[in-house]
């Protein structure tokens, strides 16, 4: 049986003097990819940014591995091992493709870890456009490339917000086949995605928050026998 690698644990947080996670609790197994879902709003985005240490925490804990660190600075919490990915596709536009990798290298001894030339091999498109500014680069190129860019940190959690967004499907699959080896690989990943479909093909457990409060965990065998779930707190019809 997997163990937890992450576990947050009654988390509270606040935009100002709006309450926007409620007790939130949820755990991601080692080598697991979770779906994290909801409507809009609902409170994904800001869980990814606070367990990357972007905002702040008002209560409430978050563990890696056994050791709590809701109170770290975003560098020491990315140096621990928990990368995230933005929504967006924020690359280093004035960078070549290759600089935008080297500048997120944390070395490791472990030959078996992520370097160029393993992210070449996960994301071949990128190699013949190394010496590109990343700003030439196709949307889905430029989504590889962010995702190679976390990875170079050799994280043992990965944090992936809305990956597909605004890609023409064809590309979608080719993201997603990506996400499928990594995860095969025996990353532990935390996906927000929006599209249902997609999180099932890829996810092994279900968290799914409703206006910042967890309405539904389990694994995703659970989510197959609760044919409602979906139109109940993710608005499918």
């Amino acid at each position: 049986m997997a163990t937890n690698i992450l576990e947050i644990h009654e988390l509270n947080v606040h935009y100002g003097d709006s309450h926007v996670l409620h007790n939130v609790s949820f755990e991601l197994k080692e080598g697991h990819l979770l779906a994290l879902m909801g409507r809009n709003g609902a409170g994904k985005t800001t869980s990814q940014l606070t367990i990357s240490g972007l905002l702040a925490v008002s209560s409430g804990e978050m563990r890696l591995k056994g050791k709590n660190f809701a109170h770290q600075s975003p560098e020491s919490i990315a140096k621990s091992g928990i990368r995230l990915v933005p929504q967006g596709r924020r690359v280093f536009a004035s960078l070549s493709v290759e600089e935008n990798l080297i500048v997120a290298e944390q070395k490791t001894e472990d030959r078996s870890k992520w370097d160029l030339s393993k992210i070449y091999s996960m994301f071949p498109a990128l190699q013949p456009k190394k010496n590109q500014r990343a700003s030439t680069l196709s949307g889905g190129e430029q989504q590889m490339l962010v995702i190679g860019r976390a990875l170079m940190g050799n994280p043992s959690v990965l944090l992936l917000d809305e990956p597909s967004e605004g890609l023409a499907p064809l590309i979608v699959q080719e993201v997603n086949h990506s996400i499928s080896k990594l995860k095969n690989e025996g990353l532990s990943i935390i996906l927000v995605e929006q599209n249902f479909s997609v999180a099932k093909s890829l996810a092994d457990d279900f968290v799914i928050l409703n206006t910042g409060r967890v309405a539904f965990k389990g694994t995703a065998s659970e989510v197959d026998a609760k044919p409602d779930l979906a139109t109940q707190h993710l608005g499918i019809f």
